[in-house]
């Protein structure tokens, strides 16, 4: 009975799941129409630049392109109820086991950035609150906002041009399977997933800050302090374990944004992950290719900030209650 108000806050959870379906149906929709508004035949990339019309006008009637887009749209969402997302046209493979083959590169880099980001993130941010108004408030809240103005794609060719290229430190690319070894698979992946944690960082350490400045002048705060608690175990065991519950929300979103950010990032690295499948798809008019990963992506995010609700409703006191 003592864990009923502990699972009576997870209420609000259910009904976002519920609040998930018509989501997902709606990114599925709008994922499927603008894909087929960009220009480009992909029954002409298949059949390649010398094939005849009657070859291109097979091809599309083999595929389904011929028939009206409103019955298109139903049969994919059709297939889809059914667990079907779709045969890449141009891998010739379905695309859950096209994504499940670079799932582990996308998921190694966001992951990793994130072991990055939050740490530094979450000291920068201390920091800058528990020192505001001084130098070092204002240097880290200057390297935060350079952090997140600054183009992630500028970055990684900079970082590529003097680590790699320059002083010859780190690979311009590529990625090492983690059962190689667990130096090659750092070494591989330290330079994008710092690159891709450069934008998190700002945004976590200006969160952190916030969060904060509203606790360290609570009447809890100052309790502790006149008990005689030291002042910085005053300020992580009291000020911080208040502050955390809007941290753990932006972790969530955090990892949401990594995981779409390595779009990018793997494209300027070259790494075989998902975002770099979904330009490859883009460019080839391979539209289940596309469709099926964008709506994957979509049932991760949603499956994330699912996730952020139930870490919520656990730790915040305040929904346990009654």
């Amino acid at each position: 009975m003592a864990d009923a108000p502990r699972w009576r806050a997870l209420g609000p959870v259910a009904i976002r799941m519920l609040q998930a379906v018509p989501i997902l149906l709606v990114v599925a929709i709008v994922t499927f129409m603008l894909l087929h508004l960009l220009p480009g035949d992909p029954a002409a990339v298949i059949a390649g630049d010398q094939a005849p019309p009657e070859a291109i006008d097979r091809i599309r009637r083999q595929l389904g392109l011929d028939r009206p887009l409103p019955e298109q749209l139903l049969q994919w969402l059709w297939n889809l109820a059914r667990g079907d997302f779709g045969r890449s046209l141009i891998l010739n493979q379905p695309v859950l086991s096209a994504v499940a083959e670079r799932l582990p590169v996308t998921l190694s880099l966001a992951v990793l950035s994130l072991l990055i980001t939050l740490p530094i993130g979450i000291v920068f941010g201390i920091l800058s609150a528990y020192y505001r108004n001084t130098w070092i408030d204002t240097v880290v809240m200057l390297l935060a906002l350079v952090g997140v103005s600054l183009p992630s794609f500028w970055i990684a060719i900079l970082s590529v041009l003097l680590f790699s290229v320059t002083l010859g430190w780190l690979p311009t690319g590529g990625y090492v399977p983690l059962a190689a070894g667990f130096a090659p698979w750092l070494r591989a992946l330290v330079q994008p997933a710092v690159v891709l944690a450069l934008f998190q960082l700002g945004y976590l350490a200006r969160m952190t800050r916030s969060a904060m400045l509203e606790v360290l002048n609570r009447e809890f705060v100052r309790t502790a302090r006149a008990k005689g608690l030291g002042e910085w175990a005053a300020v992580t065991r009291h000020a911080f374990r208040n502050a955390l519950i809007p941290v753990v929300t932006v972790t969530g979103i955090i990892l949401s944004l990594l995981i779409g950010g390595s779009i990018i990032v793997e494209q300027v690295f070259s790494l075989p992950g998902i975002g770099r499948l979904v330009v490859q798809g883009i460019l080839l008019r391979d539209y289940p290719l596309v469709q099926g990963t964008m709506l994957l992506l979509g049932f991760a995010f949603v499956f994330l900030n699912l996730l952020v609700d139930v870490v919520f409703a656990l730790v915040d006191p305040r929904l346990r209650r009654g």
